[in-house]
């Protein structure tokens, strides 16, 4: 039974980080009516909102990555669960203040708030990927981070989803408080967690004193380069399936509803792919598939039957992409750094969902004429981390 075959420990986690990312996935789609509700200047800005959240999860990464490997991968957790709730909460002061007439200052506020609500997803995942990679053999690494992926993926498309129907049917501010409630589970499972870093130390602050070695783990920038450059294509994504679905008049949730549905199909099956030819040409499979989804994308902002396609291949993409890149990383991170080696890693994929959001400041201007554009952006970073992990094969030697 898969169920024995993993230590509970496993299935904690796995619930705890399903329900954290249905936590923050679920106020995403709604966010951009959001802040050009709150000034009509929130149409120039609503790159800044995935921007801004990835940026504080990218600059708190070296930060957690240590503490992960000092105090613990517990007590990190814990510090993301507890932000993510206060921030969930906090939203609703926003329209609070630009309904006193302070719109500006309103948007500078729900501004903030990303950026704070950023510092949960610096903290939790790093500290879950450590913990992960703690409890996973080797030999179970590939299959076992498939599996634990397939409950982040479930809780990212869960999220999307049920963004438009609650909004619709109780307001913005309910939905706020529902991803607060969802924050509180994941901290009520973090608490059954048993901690798996030996010998954890009491909190000191030298601790948060972050040198260029606690910032990136040497070994593990391939695996990092290659999240960089594909997540390019997420952050834009973020952006802009939203605004293809209200142009086709669809739940704003659908993209990543059939996203999600694509990618857990594909883990069910291909989990073990790069176990068997080797993470770096399982990811050429799917960087592969990721740029032919990035080119349906932006042919789909009035096809409804292409946009349904695009997301399908997406999902297929990252379905190989996501257990295989941490497959990788914890191939390559040494046993007493995988709290940096998981940071490393996740600041490679903030960096890039940062550039891939921002980008469609310049590029996108509300409507679907600027769709292709925006979308190819994406679509060439996936063509260079092609490349590079061609170039790779041929000149680098690899664990895999």
């Amino acid at each position: 039974m898969i169920f024995q075959k993993y230590p509970k420990n496993f299935w904690i986690i796995s619930a705890a980080l399903f329900f954290f990312i249905v936590s923050f996935n679920m106020v995403i789609p709604e966010l951009n009516d959001y802040i050009s509700g709150l000034h009509e200047r929130g149409d120039e800005v609503k790159g800044l909102i995935i921007f801004l959240f990835s940026l504080s999860a990218a600059i708190s990464r070296p930060f957690s990555g240590k503490l992960s490997d000092n105090i613990g991968r517990k007590k990190v957790m814990l510090i993301g669960a507890s932000v993510g709730v206060i921030i969930c909460l906090s939203y609703p002061l926003s329209e609070y203040i630009s309904s006193t007439g302070a719109t500006l200052f309103g948007i500078s506020v729900f501004l903030s708030f990303r950026f704070l609500h950023g510092l949960s997803a610096g903290f939790l995942p790093t500290g879950a990927t450590a913990l992960v990679t703690d409890i996973l053999h080797p030999s179970q690494r590939s299959v076992g981070m498939g599996i634990w992926g397939t409950f982040i993926s479930a809780g990212f498309g869960a999220g999307q989803i049920l963004a438009d129907p609650l909004t619709e049917a109780f307001g913005i501010n309910a939905l706020f408080v529902v991803s607060g409630v969802f924050a509180m589970i994941a901290f009520g499972c973090l608490l059954y967690i048993e901690e798996t870093l030996p010998n954890p130390k009491r909190y000191q602050a030298q601790f948060l004193k972050v040198r260029w070695n606690d910032v990136f783990e040497p070994p593990v920038m391939p695996a990092a380069t290659v999240m960089f450059l594909t997540t390019i294509s997420t952050g834009i994504v973020f952006v802009i399936a939203q605004e293809i679905s209200k142009s086709l008049d669809v739940n704003k949730g659908l993209f990543f509803g059939f996203y999600v549905f694509s990618t857990i199909t594909v883990r069910l099956f291909a989990s073990k792919l790069s176990d068997i030819i080797g993470r770096r040409k399982a990811l050429l499979i799917g960087v592969f598939f990721m740029c032919v989804s990035m080119i349906i994308v932006s042919l789909s902002a009035h096809s409804l039957a292409l946009f349904v396609t695009s997301a399908i291949v997406f999902g297929l993409s990252t379905g190989v992409n996501s257990p295989t890149i941490m497959a990788w990383t914890a191939d390559l991170s040494a046993e007493h750094r995988r709290g940096i080696g998981a940071g490393t890693l996740f600041i490679a994929l903030e960096i890039g969902i940062m550039v891939g959001s921002f980008s469609t400041i310049f590029t996108y201007d509300n409507t679907m004429d600027t769709i292709p554009q925006t979308v190819l952006f994406g679509a060439f970073f996936c063509i260079v981390a092609i490349l590079y992990l061609l170039w790779h094969l041929r000149y680098r030697d690899s664990v895999t």
